[in-house]
């Protein structure tokens, strides 16, 4: 059933892609820009990504493909307020099998509220997550179900200035499989969004340098930071105003810490590769 609704929200964001980052004309007209705009180094927002990772684990394949199907979709929205719906589905494959097995998925779907006041952005929401082991990996390698499934309420303030963009705050998970799951997770993280065009194609695109450090520590690992780094090259249109409107990404990504997937969030994994992404 939370594959099915996930399914459908991620159907409804690619059709009606308004919802969170209406494009900004450069010519000084009204524009509507996101009242939280998504985490750029955070495993887990809910956004379109492909990564080829090379990765140091005791159970996890020593080269990974990394996928990401997600949106966070406006649905009410005031001047400096917005409801939404998050829906996001992310899985691992094992690029070193010939049939490059599917090796973890989890599936994620929230009801963030997020609010504005002057450079301050706060985001509140409560989300479900649960996760799947490949069944060919599970064949293949005989491993056991975790079963992780969790609910959870987090809050996040971010200081988003012109460059730079500082966020922090928690998560307590109030449900939650398996039973001894500890609740406490603390989150926060650091974005650099370059404020000016870094390199023009023609009428076809304009680039700046992007960067994010996101850092999170539960109370599970013994509040162990996982640390995920990502950098690289944002595009958009250079019909309308720098981070806002369609975009794409190529951007080099590493990660330490616990595993960020489900099934295996008690395995340490270390991590670099380069990927691509899409923002609708």
């Amino acid at each position: 059933m939370a594959t099915k609704l996930v399914g459908v929200l991620l159907v409804t964001a690619l059709v009606g892609s308004r919802g969170i980052g209406a494009q900004a004309s450069t010519t000084g007209e009204p524009t509507q820009t996101a009242v939280f705009e998504p985490l750029l180094a955070d495993p887990k927002e809910p956004q379109f990504f492909a990564t080829y990772l090379w990765a140091r684990s005791t159970r996890l394949a020593s080269r990974l493909g990394s996928v990401g199907f997600g949106q966070t979709i406006g649905v009410v929205r005031g001047r400096d307020w917005q409801v939404a719906v998050a829906a996001g589905v992310f899985s691992e494959f094992n690029m070193r099998s010939s049939t490059t097995d599917l090796v973890n998925t989890d599936y994620h779907i929230g009801l963030p509220v997020t609010y504005r006041r002057g450079a301050f952005a706060t985001r509140f929401r409560i989300f479900h997550e649960s996760s799947h082991l490949g069944d060919e990996y599970l064949v293949h390698t005989h491993a056991q179900r975790v079963d992780l499934t969790f609910q959870a309420v987090e809050l996040l303030v971010a200081d988003e200035a012109s460059r730079w963009r500082v966020y922090g705050g928690g998560a307590y998970v109030f449900a939650h499989s398996p039973a001894d799951l500890k609740p406490g997770v603390l989150h926060g993280g650091l974005e650099y969004h370059q404020p000016r065009s870094l390199l023009r194609l023609g009428r076809f695109a304009t680039g700046r340098l992007v960067a994010g450090l996101d850092a999170k520590a539960m109370q599970e690992h013994k509040w162990q930071v996982g640390w995920s780094l990502v950098t690289g090259l944002e595009l958009g249109d250079p019909l309308v105003a720098l981070g806002s409107g369609r975009r794409w990404s190529v951007l080099l990504k590493a990660y330490t810490g616990p595993a960020p997937y489900g099934e295996f969030y008690r395995d340490h994994v270390s991590s670099v590769g380069v990927g691509i992404g899409f923002t609708l």
